[in-house]
């Protein structure tokens, strides 16, 4: 009993220290190819062991992380980063802190694209 409770799935523990939101987010991942491990594609059923590095690409960012220990439940944030080191590169990093906030938000910039119905109205009248 105590051997099964030793093995890990990836997308287990990838959920459980919080680098996807849902378990099946974990997995579809896997099976996309955005978590690596030596640079070959992992499956979401891989056992994790202590001291395995992976890279995995989330929505926000590219991570590179090594297991330092083996979490089986989702616990807090500040609990869940305890079993993990990110070792994300520093150019990697700073991509990310270089796209714009508004790329995200889903709102557009300001005076670009389509007219508001203000300026709808004022380009009306202009042509009239």
């Amino acid at each position: 009993m105590s051997t099964e409770k030793e093995k890990l799935r990836i997308d287990k523990y990838l959920w459980s220290i919080r680098l996807f939101k849902t378990r099946s987010q974990a997995g579809d991942a896997c099976s996309k190819g955005k978590v690596k491990f030596n640079g070959d594609n992992v499956k979401a059923s891989r056992v994790v062991g202590i001291g395995d590095e992976y890279e995995v690409k989330t929505e926000a960012k590219k991570w590179r992380i090594k297991v330092t220990g083996l979490l089986h439940t989702r616990v807090q944030y500040s609990e869940a980063i305890k079993f993990y080191i990110d070792i994300t590169p520093e150019e990697e990093v700073d991509k990310v802190t270089f796209v714009a906030s508004s790329f995200h938000t889903g709102k557009r910039l300001s005076k670009v694209g389509r007219p508001t119905k203000k300026e709808r109205r004022d380009l009306g009248d202009f042509m009239e």
